[in-house]
């Protein structure tokens, strides 16, 4: 049996949405009808699920993720087959796409596959990582341990990101309307009020001259100048998409003052909570270092662990491997190193991690409250700039009347 994704009319007239398992397409749609309704049209769900992700993500986002994970965790560690697992989970949701998926696997996994190799129809939804970890917990026979330890993971992963994103919020709003006020103020407002010093016929002071001046120039190519925006971003885009330019742009960033800084921190962070999991259960070192370069978002660094991974196979300990990627931070070596000594490389992993995303929180948490003041302060000096071109021609027609 498959799922399958259906629109169709009720007796009133009325579109309903849903999802539907079935052995084929003919069979679900006489089972809507056998219900009272009219089919509009009956898809595989698996084929909508895998939908565009470049406009309109599709599936699960990733707090829907983190549910998922915990929920399928605590049903199993209550006693409940996988099947059943999936089936309680897939009632409890809410969204038809994500609901969707979830009966795909759960289709699948009747049919005799494994829980990883059903997520493995979702490939964007479920990462190398994730379905290596539920693989491992199969194997092991931990399956319910191993999905606490993900659901654990995808939940501080999610909570880490919005933390950034509620921290970026306020001062991306304030500089959307800094924007939106100083292109008004010169555009509609200025114009009309300087118009009136020059009907004088006197000199206008260069600041007033140098205000007109860009008041027209953002009248006449206002348009033009946030196309050349738009076209700018999709250009630097499209640059960064050929492998090459991302491979030395990665390069240079992390060797950039903070934004470097930065980069190196949540990679490290995300590498080492990543290799925590996997060792944690029972996939060996060079595997799991392996599945955990995936999580690296820089391209540099992840071609450096890609050695380090050749150097652990050759028996070289992870420290002296990592070391020689040149851009882990000295405390995540020192704590690997630990770990190692000490026999516990999975829990130092942990505490490393949870340490490098204390330290980008902390450091985006600074930016943003020098970012607030620095917006203020700027826009400040605009809408000075702008009184003052609109005070001094009046102070001039003061002193020739005076």
């Amino acid at each position: 049996m498959a799922a399958f994704e259906y629109v169709a009319l009720d007796a009133r007239g009325r579109r309903k949405k849903g999802v539907r398992e079935g052995d084929s397409r003919r069979q679900v749609r006489q089972a809507l009808r056998d219900t009272g309704l009219t089919p509009l049209s009956v898809d595989v769900a698996e084929e909508g699920a895998r939908g565009s992700r470049w406009m309109f993500p599709r599936g699960m986002s990733a707090l829907d993720q983190a549910l998922f994970t915990r929920q399928v965790a605590t049903m199993i560690s209550a006693g409940l087959p996988v099947e059943e697992a999936l089936d309680g989970v897939a009632g409890q949701i809410e969204k038809r796409r994500a609901r969707a998926m979830i009966m795909t696997v759960r289709t699948r996994v009747r049919e005799g596959h494994s829980l990883a190799a059903a997520l493995s129809e979702f490939p964007s939804t479920f990462s190398d990582m994730y379905r290596s970890t539920v693989a491992a917990g199969e194997q092991s026979g931990h399956l319910d341990a191993v999905l606490e330890n993900l659901a654990d993971y995808t939940e501080a992963s999610f909570e880490s990101r919005r933390s950034v994103e509620m921290a970026l919020f306020y001062p991306i709003v304030l500089l959307a309307f800094a924007i939106l006020i100083v292109g008004a103020l010169l555009i509609y407002i200025v114009p009309d009020i300087v118009r009136v010093f020059e009907d004088t016929g006197g000199e206008l002071p260069m600041l007033t001259r140098f205000m007109i001046g860009l008041s027209e120039f953002l009248q006449s190519y206002v348009w033009v100048l946030l196309a050349g925006v738009v076209v700018v971003w999709f250009g630097i885009r499209r640059l960064l998409a050929r492998p090459e330019i991302r491979l030395q742009w990665d390069r240079q960033k992390l060797s950039l003052p903070l934004l470097g800084r930065i980069a190196r921190g949540g990679n490290a962070s995300r590498y080492a909570n990543t290799l925590s999991i996997l060792t944690s259960s029972g996939v060996p070192l060079v595997e799991a270092m392996h599945i955990a370069a995936e999580v690296v978002s820089n391209q540099w660094l992840k071609r450096g662990l890609s050695d380090a991974v050749r150097q652990v196979s050759e028996g070289s300990s992870l420290r002296v491997a990592l070391e020689s990627c040149g851009h882990f931070p000295p405390m995540f070596l020192h704590m690997v190193a630990s770990g190692e000594s000490s026999g516990e490389l999975d829990t130092m992993l942990r505490k490393v991690a949870r340490f490098q995303q204390s330290e980008i929180e902390r450091l985006t948490n600074a930016l943003v409250r020098v970012f607030e003041p620095t917006m203020m302060v700027i826009m400040g000096l605009v809408v000075v700039m702008i009184v003052l071109a609109i005070l001094l021609p009046i102070l001039s027609i003061h002193e020739l009347v005076a």
